[in-house]
């Protein structure tokens, strides 16, 4: 195994920020084009359902590694120079350089955003194997809030390997705190599970997809299940504030849905930033205690 303290944790740390900057772009991808893939793997599999003896036209590839990215005005290809992680925004001034169409603020702050919280991981957990994960999963959690901020989609190819992968975590360097972590992702799942099916009980409505059961299971596969009821209190608060405020603001229309999604990602993020210990702690005295 390699030595980490044979290098400045400030090498790390810088280092951290600048994948981080790079995985930022390979995010903005993941975010576009995943659900994209799902919707046309839906189609696909209604119609071999539905038209069993009609076949499906040819169609081009499409998925996270083709095709090239282009812009959506004009179709140019995205050439390397232009696809520097905010570097190239900044150069072409937030335009394509083909037809000048504005390029959304969104992918160069989605970079920002993971290089800064890539090395913020760092910093707090030291350059260490644990640092290596919680990274991957800062990753999956930022691409996770996107996916369902923008289609309301908390896809299983990311939530599912997310949840074993807490739970592998634990098996190879924390096997003390292995069974915290299996009731955490058991608890986690059945808490939003029972709300789920009380509040459509009472109200014949669904309040949640299956995806936010799924992804607190994850959360509570890597933070143990005495982190789940302030990863609960937290989104809870985050999420009813933000409603509020953009009912008051007309961002949003009255009785419009909000994914929670972005909310439980935005609370683990947290976690990772703080220490579950830590949180727990500072929302559960006697708990942490």
């Amino acid at each position: 195994m390699p030595d980490f303290s044979a290098v400045p944790v400030s090498f790390w740390i810088v280092a951290a920020g600048l994948i981080g900057l790079a995985v930022g772009s390979f995010l903005n991808v993941v975010i576009y084009r995943l659900p994209v893939m799902m919707e046309r793997q839906w189609q696909a599999d209604a119609r071999a359902t539905l038209q069993p003896d009609d076949p499906a036209p040819p169609t081009e590839r499409f998925d996270l590694a083709a095709p090239r990215s282009r812009c959506p005005s004009c179709g140019h290809a995205i050439t390397w120079w232009e696809n520097i992680p905010v570097l190239s925004f900044l150069f072409l001034r937030g335009k394509c350089s083909a037809c000048g169409s504005a390029i959304s603020w969104r992918y160069p702050l989605v970079e920002l955003i993971t290089a800064l919280l890539t090395a913020a991981v760092v910093v707090r957990w030291g350059a260490s194997w644990d640092s290596m994960a919680y990274i991957v999963l800062l990753w999956a959690l930022i691409t996770l809030a996107l996916i369902d901020f923008d289609t309301t989609l908390l896809p299983d190819s990311i939530t599912l390997p997310l949840l074993w992968l807490g739970l592998l975590w634990h098996v190879t360097l924390h096997p003390a705190q292995l069974p915290g972590a299996v009731w955490g992702a058991i608890v986690g799942y059945l808490a939003l599970w029972t709300v789920y099916q009380g509040f459509k009980l009472l109200t014949g409505k669904e309040g949640m997809g299956f995806g936010d059961f799924k992804l607190l299971a994850a959360l509570g596969a890597w933070f143990g299940v005495a982190a789940l009821l302030p990863i609960i209190l937290l989104s809870s608060i985050c999420g009813a504030v933000i409603g509020i405020a953009l009912q008051m603001l007309k961002l949003t229309e009255r009785g419009r849905p909000i994914p929670f999604g972005p909310f439980l990602a935005a609370a683990g993020i947290l976690l990772l930033l703080i220490g579950p210990d830590t949180l727990v702690a500072m929302l559960l005295p006697r708990a942490g205690a």
